[in-house]
């Protein structure tokens, strides 16, 4: 696991994008097409809208999420709004079908659009150590769909990637920023298991940092 400490949220977003447009770009030249899965929650707008600066071969790249609230369509909740600043010449967005009325089956019809192996995952990191939609003590982390259904978090129950397809992805590019983020990344650091975060394998994940989530353990790492 590589951490880059930036010395503030912008850069750090940046700096996270700029990696992602590498590996994206990269899969294009080797492959002729590319995937990259995105998160939701607070920090990935300011590296949504840096990653859509790049200039990349949209065309050949889809784009999945992560994670998704389960609300309706328009609700200012859903993560689906944060990937409308990306280009309009994007292969594929496909949004999670969370408005579906049998969500079980509709994780399972999401799944099925997944590639292999995504290039590129893309996660956060919440103050109690979760990440993609994976709560504190919820059973969804265990789950052998590749996407499942949360319980209700935080008001909301949530579709989610799983763990194994978060980890057999080429890469993960972690974005955490913010003082609340220290602790957590410290307890995962620690190999504290009762984060969520513990979960996702530590090769091959490159953690962007700005510098109130850092601490001195981290910093000894970069």
């Amino acid at each position: 696991m590589k951490f880059v400490v930036a010395p503030d949220g912008d850069s750090a977003a940046r700096l996270a994008a700029a990696s992602i447009a590498r590996r994206l770009a990269r899969a294009v030249r080797v492959r002729g097409e590319a995937s990259v899965a995105f998160s939701g929650g607070r920090t990935p707008g300011l590296m949504l809208a840096a990653l859509a600066e790049h200039s990349l071969p949209w065309g050949q790249i889809d784009v999945f999420q992560v994670d998704e609230r389960v609300a309706p369509d328009g609700d200012p909740a859903r993560n689906a709004q944060l990937l409308e600043v990306l280009p309009r010449s994007v292969r594929r967005v496909a949004l999670m079908p969370v408005t579906a009325q049998r969500l079980g089956a509709a994780a399972q019809r999401y799944a099925a659009l997944l590639p292999e192996r995504l290039d590129v995952v893309h996660l956060g990191l919440g103050a109690d150590g979760h990440t993609a939609s994976w709560p504190p003590g919820d059973p969804v982390i265990d789950a052998a769909e590749s996407v499942a259904l949360s319980g209700v978090y935080q008001g909301t129950i949530r579709m989610t990637l799983t763990p194994h397809v978060v980890n057999a992805a080429w890469a993960r590019v972690v974005l955490a920023v913010g003082a609340d983020k220290a602790d957590p990344v410290q307890r995962w650091l620690r190999g504290d298991t009762s984060v969520p975060v513990s979960r996702v394998h530590r090769a091959g994940t490159t953690v962007y940092l700005d510098s109130a989530a850092a601490s001195d353990g981290v910093a000894a790492r970069r």
